[in-house]
């Protein structure tokens, strides 16, 4: 019996490796290639290894797209923190605080995850237009924020379901008010939650390319519009192209190392069950 489950364990991580390896393979060439000079850049030597390390393909690359990175980050972090405290105080109110149509208004919010974003986006760019948030940062944020209460209230909704009622009717009893309870109770419980909803929307509002070239100009691409318009110039530098990119997956990247075990325990809590 204890070979049998060795032999099965054993079978499984071997999947596992496999399945990583084929899922890394591009960030492997990204980076062989992005250190690569550029004579050397070719699909039939790309699993070559270069015959020296051109570091100053990512310097070349940074130059390029250190503007748009910044932009990309000014939309992201007060997107990712508002769209989740929205969900959250959402979740909140519609699992702890039961009233008239709840239900109804949950499926309201849920129904604007199904909206097709090209289905809005001329009566959207004549809204922005008429609230003169078009064309800068803080319209394509307040679009994200809007976009991401549907899933934000939902993992909430799911995740504070879990927690018990009887603890926050104690906390009624005690004196404790409706922001009270939120704050001293809900709130403290809540960081699996929160990770698993700000590496969504920060991954979301990151790789979006939609909203941002329609709803912003030239000066406030995020790194995206960037990354695009180097693919789309006559002579591709490649490697310049696979360490930009590069540079554009990094911080997505660093957002799920550290938030990772978070992330996971958010999951495992049931916070995308439903």
């Amino acid at each position: 019996m204890m070979p049998r489950r060795i032999a099965s364990r054993t079978l499984i991580y071997l999947i596992l490796i496999l399945a990583s390896a084929f899922f890394l393979l591009p960030i492997y060439l990204m980076l062989l290639t992005g250190v690569k000079p550029f004579a050397e850049v070719d699909l039939k030597t790309m699993w070559n290894l270069p015959s020296s390390l051109h570091i100053e393909n990512f310097i070349a690359a940074w130059a390029q797209l250190a503007p748009n990175l910044k932009n990309s980050l000014i939309l992201v972090i007060p997107e990712s923190i508002l769209s989740s405290l929205l969900g959250s105080l959402n979740g909140y109110l519609l699992s702890k605080w039961r009233f008239k149509n709840s239900n109804l208004i949950f499926t309201l919010i849920l129904f604007g995850m199904f909206i097709p974003y090209q289905s809005i986006l001329i009566p959207l760019v004549k809204f922005m237009d008429f609230i003169q948030l078009y064309g800068g940062l803080p319209g394509l944020v307040f679009v994200h924020i809007i976009y991401g209460i549907p899933i934000t209230t939902l993992i909430f909704r799911n995740y504070y379901a879990g927690i018990s009622t009887e603890m926050l009717e104690a906390g009624r009893i005690d004196g404790a008010s409706l922001t009270g309870l939120y704050r001293f109770l809900i709130l403290p419980l809540s960081a699996p939650s929160f990770a698993v909803v700000i590496i969504w929307q920060f991954t979301q509002a990151w790789n979006d390319f939609l909203f941002a070239v329609i709803l912003t100009n030239q000066a406030y691409w995020p790194v995206t519009v960037a990354l695009n318009n180097l693919a789309g110039s006559q002579l591709v530098q490649w490697n310049v192209l696979m360490a930009a990119t590069l540079l554009a997956a990094l911080p997505t990247l660093l957002v799920y190392l550290l938030l990772g075990r978070f992330f996971v325990r958010g999951l495992m809590a049931g916070s995308l069950k439903g």
